[in-house]
C-alpha cells in the first residue's frame, strides 16, 4: 500500500508528547474550566512515499532573514516538495509554483519565529519525549523504527534531522499550550449560545445536514492490484463484517484490522458535519440507523466497513463510547527526570505482569495525584475528558491491557484500560462535550491571533525570491 506523504503538523505532534505541566492538580484529565489544546479525531504523522523527498537543489542562497536567522532557497524547496507530495497523496489539486513557493516561505518564517520564542522562554524537550514521539510515528505507519529510518534515509532525511524536526515542533506546541491555552475560557453562557445557534440552524434543516459520527474500518487495496488481490481483500472485508455482526466488537476489530489512519482510535472518525465526510460515506450511511453497520463499500483505496455511531441535528452527540481507566502518575522535576520516571513505571509494569503486585496497590503507594487513594481509578470518561496525549493511549488499549510509560503535560503515566462501553449521554455530559467543542473553536481562533501577534513582533527581511 502506498505510504502517505510526510506530515509533521504542529497539532499532530501535540498528541505525541506532553507540554509544560501546570501547577494545578493533574490526573491526565481536563480540569473543569481549564482549557487544553484541541483534540484531533485521528492524529496522523506519516512518512513520505518513496522518492517524495528527493529535491534537485541549485546553488543555495538566502531568501529571508528572521530575527537574524536565515532561511535559504533550499529550505523552501524542501518544504515545497513535502507539501507537493502530501497534496498529491491526498488527491488535492496543486496551486501554481509561485503560490506554492510563497506559502512554503511564509510557513517557514512562522515556524522559525515560534521556535525562537520557545527557546527564548527556556522551554525544552528531553530526548525521552522525542524518542516516544518517534516510536508513535513508526507505529502510526505500521513500521519498525529501523524500517522507518531506512525509508526516511532513502528520501534524504537523516535520523538526526527527523528527531530534530520532531523536537522543534514539540517545543512550539509547548509554547502554544503555555501562551494560548490560558487565554481561552468557556462559560456556561458560551455553551447556551452554542446550543441556541445549533437549534436555530437545524430547525429547518433536513436530516441530510445532520452531524454524524462514523466508525470506519479500511481493508486497503494497493495501487495497481490484480483482480485476484482485489477479490481477496473484498472477501477479507466481508468476513470481518460477518464477525462484527456475530458479536465481535467493532472498535476492537478496527484496531486489529483496519489500514486507515484512525485505526488506533478504534476507527472513530468523530462527530462532524456531513460535508466533512467523504461523499461515498455519506451516501452509504444516510438512511442507516444509529448503531447499524454498512458495507463493505468499495473506493479506490479499498473496502470500507462503516458503523453509524451517532447522528444529531443539534451538533451534540446523544451517545458516546466511554472508557474506564486507572493510572499511576509520577511528576517530572528536579528530583526525577523523564527517563528515571519511565524506568520506575516499567518496573511497576513488570511487577504487575509477574503477579508480584497489583496495579491498585502500586497506585496507592506511588501515584502522585488525587486518584492514588482509589488505586488510580479515574472512573468512566467519554471523548475529550482526557488531554490528547493521554487519550490517544487510552483509545489504543484493549480492556485489561496496561500501557507502556507515557509522557503527558502532567508527568509520566502508566495506564490500564479496565473496560469500555457505549452509553447514552446525560444532559450534563452533553453540555461537557459542548464545552469541548466550543473550546476547540475558541482555541483555533486564539491560535490564529497568537500567530499574528508573534509575526508582527518579529523582524523579517525578505531577500531574493525562492527559485
Amino acid at each position: 500500500m502506498k505510504i502517505r506523504a510526510l506530515t509533521l503538523s504542529l497539532v499532530s505532534v501535540a498528541t505525541l508528547a506532553g507540554a509544560v505541566p501546570p501547577a494545578a492538580n493533574a490526573q491526565g484529565l481536563r480540569a473543569a474550566g481549564v482549557p487544553q489544546a484541541p483534540r484531533l479525531s485521528s492524529p496522523s504523522v506519516t512518512l513520505p512515499a518513496p522518492g517524495a523527498g528527493t529535491v534537485t537543489r541549485s546553488a543555495d542562497f538566502i531568501v529571508a532573514v528572521v530575527n537574524s536567522e536565515p532561511i535559504t532557497n533550499n529550505d523552501v524547496q524542501i518544504r515545497m516538495e513535502r507539501t507537493r507530495a502530501q497534496m498529491e497523496a491526498q488527491g488535492v489539486r496543486l496551486p501554481p509554483q509561485d503560490v506554492l513557493a510563497k506559502e512554503a516561505l511564509e510557513r517557514l518564517i512562522m515556524d522559525k519565529i515560534l521556535l525562537q520564542n520557545a527557546k527564548e522562554m527556556g522551554l525544552k524537550v528531553d530526548s525521552y519525549a522525542v524518542s516516544q514521539a518517534v516510536k508513535s510515528v513508526a507505529q502510526q505507519n505500521k513500521l519498525s523504527e529501523e524500517d522507518m529510518y531506512r525509508r526516511l534515509a532513502a528520501d534524504g532525511i537523516s535520523k538526526e534531522q527527523f528527531r530534530e524536526e520532531l523536537r522543534n515542533q514539540m517545543l512550539v506546541q509547548r509554547l502554544r499550550e503555555r501562551d494560548v491555552d490560558a487565554r481561552v475560557k468557556v462559560s456556561e453562557f458560551d455553551i447556551d449560545q452554542y446550543l441556541r445557534e445549533q437549534r436555530s440552524a437545524s430547525a429547518g434543516a433536513a436530516a441530510a445536514n445532520a452531524d454524524i459520527n462514523l466508525g470506519h474500518i479500511l481493508i486497503a487495496v494497493p495501487e495497481g492490484a490484480s483482480n485476484e488481490l482485489i477479490e481477496a481483500q473484498r472477501e477479507k472485508a466481508k468476513k470481518l463484517m460477518a464477525e462484527i455482526r456475530s458479536g465481535k466488537d467493532f472498535f476492537a476489530a478496527a484496531r486489529e484490522s483496519s489500514d486507515a489512519a484512525d485505526a488506533s482510535q478504534g476507527g472513530l472518525m468523530g462527530l462532524r458535519s456531513v460535508d466533512r465526510y467523504p461523499e461515498l460515506f455519506v451516501q452509504a450511511t444516510q438512511k442507516a440507523a444509529i448503531g447499524s453497520l454498512v458495507g463493505p463499500v468499495q473506493s479506490p483505496a479499498g473496502f470500507h466497513i462503516l458503523k453509524v455511531v451517532d447522528r444529531t441535528l443539534s451538533g451534540v452527540p446523544s451517545v458516546a463510547v466511554q472508557s474506564h481507566v486507572r493510572h499511576i502518575l509520577l511528576r517530572i522535576g528536579a528530583q526525577l527526570s523523564e527517563e528515571q520516571a519511565a524506568q520506575r513505571l516499567e518496573d511497576y509494569r513488570s511487577r504487575i505482569a509477574s503477579g508480584q503486585a497489583t496495579f491498585e496497590a502500586l497506585a496507592r503507594e506511588y501515584s502522585q495525584d488525587g486518584s492514588a487513594q482509589g488505586g488510580g481509578d479515574l472512573g468512566w470518561a467519554g471523548p475529550g475528558r482526557y488531554v490528547p496525549e493521554f487519550e490517544q493511549v487510552v483509545e489504543s488499549l484493549q480492556p485489561g491491557q496496561i500501557s507502556q510509560p507515557i509522557l503527558s503535560r502532567f508527568g509520566m503515566h502508566l495506564i490500564q484500560l479496565i473496560d469500555r462501553r457505549e452509553v447514552k449521554l446525560s444532559q450534563r455530559e452533553q453540555r461537557e462535550m459542548v464545552r469541548d467543542l466550543v473550546r476547540e473553536k475558541k482555541l483555533d481562533e486564539a491560535y490564529v491571533h497568537w500567530q499574528q501577534e508573534a509575526r508582527a513582533q518579529a523582524y523579517v527581511e525578505y531577500r531574493e525570491p525562492p527559485q
